[in-house]
């Protein structure tokens, strides 16, 4: 994936900077998938996943009894940041890791990233969850309460 900037642990948002910056929560994104979609779109096109997920993603995955619907949890966590941030991302700059206690975080690179205002301090939380027929996910941006630009703040809706 190369360079990355994390978005999650705390070793990976303290790594530029002694403090962080004051936050607020800016927008929501959620999404919900229906598992067996996924199933069936990932037998018709088995080189979907390297499409849609990184190589840790899938490594993840790919180790479960029925990687599927982990898969799914990570697609709707994708959406679900696209929501929050307000523009649509690339599959690949948006990676869905777990930290050592298995809580998931975001790991943004490149456009999504900056829309992101990573850089600025701009921090995006994550929640996963699935059942047997459904995958959903919800994202909160908080953006840096020093950012003045109204330019900055998420403006796309989608459903």
């Amino acid at each position: 994936m190369g360079a990355t900037n994390g978005v999650g642990t705390a070793q990976e948002n303290d790594r530029h900077r002694t403090e962080p910056p004051a936050t607020m929560l800016s927008s929501l994104g959620i999404d919900i998938i229906e598992i067996h979609h996924l199933r069936q779109a990932l037998q018709r096109r088995p080189r979907l996943t390297a499409r849609l997920f990184t190589e840790r993603e899938r490594a993840y995955c790919d180790r479960r009894a029925d990687p599927v619907p982990h898969y799914a949890a990570r697609f709707a966590a994708k959406e679900a940041t696209a929501k929050a941030i307000g523009h649509w991302l690339r599959w690949q700059e948006v990676e869905v890791l777990n930290d050592e206690s298995g809580r998931p975080y975001l790991v943004l690179a490149g456009e999504a990233a900056a829309l992101a205002h990573i850089e600025d301090g701009g921090r995006l939380l994550v929640s996963l969850s699935h059942s047997r027929e459904y995958a959903v996910a919800c994202v909160g941006l908080a953006l840096p309460t020093d950012l003045d630009s109204d330019e900055s703040l998420p403006r796309g809706v989608w459903t």
